[in-house]
């Protein structure tokens, strides 16, 4: 079966991958999950290493800086604002 080149690249960018950051507040590294859309206003959900837990946030703003991605989220649960700074 032959598979034609648009078949190919949707299998190619289906594939997503976790996005990794760093929140230097807490001095914890987090995961942002993948299926996420992380967009201002968008619900994301995170993994928190610090913590050991799943958590969920609200993004309020997103800033590139050189080679990393500042994403700041509101944490309704917590009741607070973090900050991750995540790879590029």
């Amino acid at each position: 079966m032959k598979l034609t080149p648009t078949i190919i690249l949707l299998l190619f960018t289906a594939t997503t991958h976790a996005w990794d950051g760093y929140d230097y507040d807490r001095g914890s590294y987090v995961e942002i999950e993948k299926g996420n859309l992380v967009r201002p206003g968008r619900e994301i959900e995170y993994y928190d290493y610090g913590s050991g837990e799943y958590k969920y946030g609200d993004v309020e703003s997103i800033n590139s800086y050189g080679s990393s991605v500042e994403v700041e989220v509101y944490d309704s649960d917590a009741g607070e604002y973090r900050t991750f700074e995540m790879d590029r």
